[in-house]
């Protein structure tokens, strides 16, 4: 049942009490006041917010402060029950909305907290609005005697994105307070002005490793290939195994060929599997196609399965005709199927015009995801002198997935026999049903088939 609320006066005549009706508000009115009241219990959420998160461990605030929304925006935001209904509001409302005076005051203030986690949250939400009207306080927030206040404010300046903060920031990487002068390293790669390129990387010598590797991430970021000798002695010397992943990463971005031969040395030399799986991702990403070579025998012989996946995957990405033999083998006898899987995921790619033996084996494959690949590359290839086999394999195939990749392996390898066919016709998945109606039809389309890309590549 719905209620009705009725705004009423009170009046009195000759001692008695009357009640009149009194004109009813209109729309804009109505508008204001809901407005008001938004206005309001925003205000107090911001004040919720920040208060919450004070003695919240780092690790914890990091999802706090990131979590509320998966960066989507409107409806598709993940339905985290945990989190109230209207904080979340708040959170998708701040990414988008100017802050009013209010709020923006109570974030700025928070900038000051003697708790890390609120100075991390008010610095998020900061960001989030996109209110660049705050680009001048932070700015001179930049010379606060608190070193927790500077770290806070150069991060705030980083997530608004304002380059006119460039020249303020880039004083600050001398800063005393080693938080102050990553946090800036870090801000001036997300603003990606190359002005500041040579002011970063004179921190890739700094003394701690948290600030060399903000340093290292930014020249990635701000993608100035003169930078490329400083991140492959960082590659080379540096005596942390995550400033040395990150230095490959760095590299990977800045797409210089002249960084190959460091690149491969670190992928087939380095302790740390981290960094030569990364060096194997951007040999991968700079297209280094005279270090096939390289390739295979890191992805035959690496004791760590992420640095032998990788770069099956590179060898994917060079296109190189002469790798399809070495990742077929790869595809057939890894040890593990995510190698095996990405291995015939990158036959598919480099279009060999043959299928290898190997490949062929891997329809036979235990994994489902490896069969899925290996059907896939094969409908790449196209050979006529595998339908046979990929017919036995489609008759014994139990995946509905992997099946309707097989069926297309057969369309494009040039295959119409009426016996398999019609078994597929009768098949209770309705998309391999409708695959090889358009199979018998000739009638190519845009097929529902799945696309079997590899695992995620590394990033810092």
């Amino acid at each position: 049942m719905k209620t009705l609320t009725v705004m009423v006066g009170i009046t009195m005549t000759s001692g008695v009490i009357g009640i009149l009706p009194l004109p009813s508000p209109s729309s804009s009115q109505l508008r204001a006041r809901q407005a008001d009241q938004q206005l309001a219990e925003r205000r107090g959420d911001v004040r919720d917010l920040l208060a919450s998160a004070r003695g919240v461990a780092p690790s914890v605030c990091a999802l706090a402060a990131d979590g509320a929304s998966n960066g989507w925006g409107g409806s598709w935001d993940a339905p985290d029950l945990s989190v109230r209904a209207d904080v979340r509001q708040l959170v998708r409302s701040i990414r988008s909305t100017s802050l009013d005076r209010t709020e923006s005051r109570a974030l700025v203030d928070a900038l000051a907290s003697d708790d890390p986690c609120v100075r991390h949250l008010a610095g998020t939400l900061i960001g989030r609005s996109g209110d660049r009207s705050l680009v001048p306080e932070l700015t001179e927030k930049l010379r606060s005697s608190s070193p927790s206040e500077r770290a806070g404010a150069v991060r705030a300046l980083g997530l608004l994105g304002d380059r006119s903060a460039v020249d303020a920031i880039v004083r600050t990487l001398r800063d005393a307070t080693p938080a102050v002068r990553a946090n800036s390293a870090w801000a001036l790669g997300r603003l990606g002005d190359r002005r500041a390129a040579s002011d970063v990387a004179a921190l890739v010598r700094d003394a701690l490793p948290e600030v060399r590797g903000a340093a290292v991430v930014a020249l990635g970021h701000i993608k100035a290939a003169d930078n490329t000798e400083t991140l492959l002695r960082v590659l080379r010397d540096d005596a942390s195994p995550e400033v040395r992943r990150v230095a490959a990463w760095a590299l990977g971005e800045l797409g210089s060929r002249v960084a190959a031969e460091g690149l491969s040395a670190a992928m087939r030399n380095d302790k740390t599997a981290s960094v030569r799986e990364m060096a194997a991702w951007a040999l991968g990403e700079i297209h280094a196609r005279d270090f096939a070579d390289a390739l295979i025998a890191v992805m035959r012989a690496d004791q760590d399965e992420s640095v032998r996946e990788t770069a099956a995957w590179a060898l994917g990405e060079l296109e190189v005709k002469k790798a399809a033999d070495a990742l077929a083998d790869v595809a057939s006898s890894d040890k593990s199927a995510e190698v095996r899987g990405t291995a015939a995921w990158a036959i598919g790619q480099l279009n060999p015009g043959r299928a290898p033996k190997g490949l062929m084996a891997a329809l036979r494959d235990s994994d489902d995801d490896v069969r899925l690949k290996a059907a896939w590359a094969l409908s790449q290839i196209g050979d006529a002198d595998v339908v046979s086999d990929v017919t036995a394999a489609l008759r014994k195939e139990k995946s509905e997935q992997v099946r309707q990749a097989l069926v297309r392996t057969l369309l494009e390898s040039g295959d119409r026999s009426s016996d398999v066919f019609k078994e597929l016709l009768e098949s209770k998945d309705s998309d391999t049903r409708e695959m090889a109606v358009r199979a018998l039809s000739g009638n190519r389309g845009n097929w529902p088939w799945p696309w079997p890309w590899p695992r995620p590549r590394p990033n810092p």
